[in-house]
């Protein structure tokens, strides 16, 4: 398996296993027990790991799950030490009843050393696994990877839907901003809220005084008006009058 967790073709032709070598790998699995290690001293490695945990037995596999990426990053933005910590792990004894003895042995108790070597004084909480083998770890880790990634899926889907909502809402915020603005031409005059220059708005003739003949309303005509009949005019007519009758 490389560095990165990718388990890569291999050079070497895989022969398949007799029947003979399948019951000897399964009764050696069968064997097999897992301590887990519930706090990772910081800065140590797996190698270190492997390397303590084997003064007490012969060790198969060892696994250690790095911190979580966004705590990594704050730990290296704010503090000094750049190095990869570790949460927790895993480790595989070949024998059972050594793995449960070292649970027993080493939980709560010191790590121990040389004096002045940097984990003398960190203490080991570990604890021994019952009927929990290898392969069962990897199904969780490989579990956990498809979870965090459908996480992951739900979370871009959202940020998206969210994203075109926002654009969404400044369309439409923009174009209610223009139509207020033009509403606040008409009113107001040939200069907008933000006052630029607009067209002028167009002027009825009837404003102007300006009236075609088409749609001028007809003048009423005046009737003449009786004129009162001047003294002499009377006298004259009862004159003829007179002689008539």
């Amino acid at each position: 398996m490389l560095r990165d967790g990718f388990a890569g073709p291999s050079e070497k032709t895989v022969k398949p296993l007799t029947p003979e070598a399948l019951a000897a790998f399964k009764a050696a699995q069968e064997k097999t027990g897992v301590v887990y290690i519930s706090r990772i001293p910081p800065g140590m490695r797996p190698t270190k790991v492997r390397h303590l945990m084997s003064a007490y037995g012969e060790v198969g596999r060892v696994y250690l799950q790095q911190e979580d990426a966004k705590r990594a990053y704050l730990r290296r933005k704010y503090t000094a030490t750049k190095k990869v910590h570790y949460t927790e792990g895993w480790v595989e004894f070949k024998d059972k009843r050594v793995a449960r003895s070292v649970a027993v042995m080493l939980n709560a108790q010191p790590i121990g050393g040389k004096k002045g070597s940097r984990w003398r004084d960190d203490v080991w909480t570990m604890k021994y696994l019952p009927k929990f083998k290898w392969n069962m770890l990897t199904e969780q880790i490989a579990h956990e990877a498809a979870v965090h990634a459908a996480q992951l899926r739900v979370e871009l889907s959202q940020s998206r839907k969210e994203q075109r909502e926002y654009l969404k809402n400044v369309e439409l915020a923009r174009v209610l901003d223009k139509r207020a603005k033009r509403k606040a031409v008409g009113n107001d005059g040939s200069k907008g809220a933000d006052g630029e220059e607009t067209r002028p708005q167009k002027v009825s003739k009837k404003e102007h005084g300006d009236v075609s003949p088409k749609t001028a309303p007809r003048e009423k005509r005046r009737k003449p008006k009786q004129t009162e009949p001047k003294p002499d005019a009377e006298a004259q007519l009862d004159s003829v009058l007179g002689s008539i009758f």
